[in-house]
């Protein structure tokens, strides 16, 4: 570990990303004429990515993204305090999906919990010792999950009971957040109580790690039609960030290309999401062809349709048109899975096509801001009643939404030689999904290319990037 992450590998990876980014923003690769060299960019791609990611714990397409906890104190008790507590997602295009979140603590002291509205702990633990009033929770470690929309009023609070589920920030502002409130008690003496430790969001599974809990300035409303401001007495934060290696032991999703010019369809690498059992007999997925009832006696509730790729989502760029002055492309995403349905999905597209005016005909879409990459980025998800959930698949069909996309031209950019009119980066949900390598992208019909540079130009244009970026650096 002390390898990958000394100042020499980090500067080296860097170097190499720097170096094959502007040469590819620069023209001069493409993957008919240096298929070698396509190969090793993506893998140092891929290699720098996943160092990156796994260093920082943060994605790079949404650097600022978390998961923020906060507890804002606004009464005291004769035993304790009343606390707010709300959990804002700030992540611009990853959400929280049923089952919902759980959010769990440690007590640093023996405070138990008296009385909650807009949530509950899951258990009560052994409150025997209380004989005049019952606690609503005696664990020392209590966790605590979100009520349903169709709760009692008398059990609500403002901004709470959606079922744990939380819309990412790009798509749903006003439903990125949720809240409940808490009366803790049974604390020694005069104290005002210390800050919970160990704090743990399962969102709704693993994946999310959180710092620990700090005093912040106390949080500051406005009430009187924002005519006068007031104040919470306490307010604690914690910031939870997700890191894709603590959730998923392989990768979730795929990309297959295709296009009008060529007959040649570029499927999912093989083994994207693992590798398939030969053994016919094996349950780790469905063949073609089998029954159903195979589904429910291997007792999963997550299993796949048997592919080469072997994963439960797969992503479909198809370049369809070529017009005068616009383009148009099929996205496509399937769902392998024979049992699970996917609410509220979004993707995330990365290509320098979207700096133009584009149209979505089937699915909602906004542009995210940039910072460090050259291509835009475009976020879809589906229409509420139309297509917002990705159903499983059968026996006879897979789940899948569709939606065509028509996208302006820049004369000076635009191109459908070296693969341009592919996408550089496809996430579904969040998931950085795998690609397929350049070299086997769909290419143009001989003599519809235009001139390349050879290889000597190349490594020359290549040695002097080289060495006007060590001039800088170093």
């Amino acid at each position: 570990m002390e390898l990958i992450f000394s100042p020499t590998w980090a500067f080296a990876l860097k170097l190499t990303l720097l170096l094959v980014g502007m040469s590819s923003l620069s023209g001069i690769i493409y993957t008919d004429t240096f298929p070698f060299v396509t190969s090793l960019i993506m893998f140092f791609n891929k290699l720098f990515y996943s160092f990156s990611v796994f260093a920082d714990c943060y994605d790079p397409l949404d650097p600022n993204g978390n998961i923020t906890i906060t507890f804002d104190t606004h009464k005291w008790t004769d035993d304790g305090y009343v606390a707010r507590v709300t959990i804002q997602n700030y992540y611009q295009y990853r959400h929280v999906e049923k089952q919902g979140w759980k959010l769990g603590w440690t007590w640093a002291k023996d405070e138990v919990i008296w009385s909650m509205s807009g949530a509950f702990a899951t258990q009560q633990g052994n409150c025997s010792s209380f004989i005049v009033q019952t606690p609503h929770s005696c664990l020392k470690n209590p966790v605590i999950v979100d009520l349903e929309p169709t709760a009692a009023p008398e059990n609500m609070t403002e901004d709470c009971c959606h079922g744990g589920i939380l819309s990412a920030w790009a798509i749903i502002p006003s439903n990125s957040f949720s809240s409940f409130e808490i009366m803790v008690g049974n604390l020694e003496g005069n104290t005002h109580g210390n800050k919970p430790l160990n704090l743990t969001l399962m969102a709704p599974g693993p994946g999310y790690t959180c710092s620990p809990i700090e005093d912040t300035d106390p949080t500051v409303s406005l009430v009187i039609g924002g005519r006068r401001e007031i104040q919470v007495f306490r307010t604690w934060k914690s910031t939870c960030t997700y890191s894709t290696f603590l959730s998923n032991k392989v990768p979730v999703c795929c990309v297959s290309l295709s296009t009008f010019y060529s007959p040649t369809i570029t499927t999912c690498p093989q083994c994207s999401c693992g590798c398939r059992d030969a053994n016919p007999s094996t349950d780790s997925c469905i063949r073609e062809g089998s029954s159903l009832s195979q589904l429910s006696s291997s007792g999963k509730l997550d299993i796949v349709q048997c592919t080469d790729h072997m994963c439960p989502i797969r992503v479909h760029w198809h370049v369809k048109n070529n017009y005068m002055s616009h383009w148009r492309v099929k996205l496509t995403i399937s769902n392998y899975n024979l049992a699970k349905n996917y609410s509220d999905w979004n993707i995330l597209v990365q290509h320098p096509g979207f700096s133009q005016n584009t149209t979505t005909y089937s699915f909602n879409s906004t542009a995210l801001p940039t910072v460090g990459f050259a291509d835009e980025i475009a976020l879809f998800w589906g229409v509420t009643f139309y297509n917002n959930e990705l159903l499983h698949a059968d026996d006879k069909k897979l789940g899948s939404v569709t939606t065509e996309i028509l996208l302006g031209k820049d004369s000076n950019s635009f191109t459908l030689n070296g693969g341009w009119a592919f996408p550089r980066r496809i996430y579904f949900n969040g998931e950085n999904c795998e690609m397929p390598l350049p070299d086997t992208y769909p290419m143009l019909p001989n003599g519809s290319s235009t001139q390349k540079l050879t290889h000597p130009q190349f490594f020359l244009l290549l040695l002097c990037l080289t060495v006007k970026v060590l001039a800088i650096w170093l």
